[in-house]
């Protein structure tokens, strides 16, 4: 027995409100209402008793309060519209999954939710869980505790409430290696709902922007520069009436609402976090997010990481490389359809031996954003754009040592460009089922001896990082008019996938 499964025979006595048993829905819309009402009643009930404790100083009880739950049972093996990548289970059985902040989520789980019914004809139950909510997790981000007042408390903390449990928080369900206990269920999302919840306080303290912001359409970049270009571009939409999008976040969730010069709400922090998030957002979440995500594969996955619980429908890798090739030029573009991951930051989780392989969708968005941004198409597109391998490694000064082993593996592969984060952020979109793409712009050529000067690099950033970040901007406007069962490709799914995308 765990302690995160709700008994009777438990040796300490527990406050807990009633419990709801599963319920059938036939109506998605229905089932998200029940799944809010569930999910408020059991923070609202942590909360009020937090606040209980602390102030007589004692409990006699553990308090517990739990997830609410969804699942589905089938007994049949009736085929669904094989091309859809998710909406469907892939064999009889039951299916389940803990939810937490379905407000977050509502038009997520609306969506998965009335495909699942569709496609098997089945309704959905939903009820509690026997998942304890951590105390942590009841608080909204952001939230301040006074440590003073915890502090009196006449037992630990974790003695009287659920704190995170590292057995409900691994990715053992989206890596392939989770096997059900005994009686269990097999999931139905891809995370766990402790799992979600400890990325989305992640988010908030690595990016000062709160989840709720964050677009379906993801760029991450390695440089200030970027940002910087965003943050202009961004603020001139709005100014101008925002064309097509509803407002600017800043980190601070300092907001800009669409036809207006300045911030309405929020306060900028006297220092950015370690990867500072910008949001141009859309009333349906269509938007883009970008990311500073820094410097290395270890950021890189970092951030995708906790970004992926948010299901976002594409990211996309703007940064910089080393062009290997004599014949490329310093703001040559290097559209990526291959990796050569020497990053080791996910050899734990997806082995080296897995290929990363290109999505048609996102290679056609980027090579037709290229094309309009540029004005060149054709023979004339080549002269500035290389499609091949780019090989992502972790040790960025690898040119002090002997570098002709690398340089020979380099060659064997047939790599075009050289970086620290583009396969990190490649394969953690394939190992999340997030579709994924790489546009890297020539910045020095170090195996030819063409670096540059101080003057030549000014000019260069000047020159070129407005036009690679409006292809970027343009490739995701490009997937958002797709259907989002195009976007999300069934290449990215394995043998036995979770229903939910």
């Amino acid at each position: 027995m765990t302690e995160l499964e709700r008994t009777d025979t438990d040796p300490f006595a527990f406050d807990t409100p009633e419990a709801v048993p599963l319920r059938p829905f036939t109506d998605a819309g229905e089932a998200v209402a029940e799944l809010k009402r569930l999910y408020d009643r059991s923070v609202g009930f942590l909360s009020r008793r937090f606040e209980e404790v602390l102030a007589s100083g004692h409990s006699a009880e553990r308090v517990r309060a739990f997830y609410p739950e969804i699942s589905i049972a089938t007994t049949t093996h009736a085929r669904v519209d094989s091309r859809l990548a998710f909406g469907h289970v892939p064999r009889p059985g039951r299916y389940s999954a803990t939810i937490t902040r379905p407000d977050l989520f509502e038009g997520y789980l609306a969506e998965q939710i009335a495909l699942l019914i569709k496609n098997h004809g089945q309704p959905v139950a939903i009820g509690d869980s026997s998942t304890p909510i951590p105390l942590h997790f009841a608080f909204p981000e952001g939230a301040y505790v006074d440590a003073a007042r915890a502090e009196r408390l006449h037992r630990p903390l974790r003695d009287i409430f659920d704190v995170p449990d590292l057995e409900a928080t691994d990715d053992r369900i989206v890596n392939g290696t989770f096997k059900p206990k005994e009686g269990e269920g097999a999931p139905l999302a891809p995370f766990t709902a402790q799992r979600v919840d400890y990325s989305l306080h992640r988010l908030q303290h690595y990016t000062a922007t709160h989840p709720k912001y964050f677009q379906n359409f993801v760029l991450f970049t390695n440089y200030q520069f970027y940002m910087d270009e965003f943050c202009m571009l961004a603020r001139q939409m709005m100014a101008e009436g925002g064309r097509g999008y509803s407002a600017f976040i800043e980190p601070g969730n300092v907001v800009t609402p669409a036809g207006s010069l300045e911030p309405k709400e929020g306060t900028a922090p006297l220092r950015l976090p370690q990867m500072p998030a910008y949001h141009l957002v859309r009333d349906d979440c269509s938007g883009i997010t970008m990311v500073n995500i820094g410097v290395g594969p270890s950021n890189a996955k970092t951030i995708t990481d906790h970004v992926a619980v948010l299901r976002p429908h594409a990211w996309l890798m703007l940064g910089h490389c080393a062009g290997l090739r004599n014949s490329q030029e310093l703001g040559d573009y290097v559209l990526a359809h291959a990796y050569v991951r020497e990053d080791h930051v996910l050899d734990a989780d997806l082995p080296i031996w897995v290929p990363i392989p290109a999505l048609a969708e996102v290679q056609v968005a980027l090579e037709q954003a290229v094309a309009e941004i540029t004005g060149l198409s054709g023979y004339e597109l080549k002269r500035i754009m290389r499609t091949g391998t780019v090989a992502t490694i972790d040790n960025r000064n690898w040119e002090l040592r002997d570098h002709h082993e690398p340089i020979e593996r380099l060659s064997q592969s047939r790599a075009i460009g050289l970086d620290m984060e583009s396969a990190t952020i490649a394969a953690n979109g394939f190992r999340f089922r997030v579709p994924y793409g790489t546009l890297l712009c020539v910045s020095d050529k170090p195996l030819h001896g063409e670096l540059k000067l101080p003057g030549m690099a000014t000019d260069f950033y000047k020159r070129q990082v407005a036009q690679h970040l409006r292809i970027g901007m343009r490739a995701l406007e490009l997937m958002s008019e797709l259907p989002s069962e195009r976007v999300h490709s069934r290449k990215l799914r394995s043998f036995t996938e979770t229903a939910f995308q």
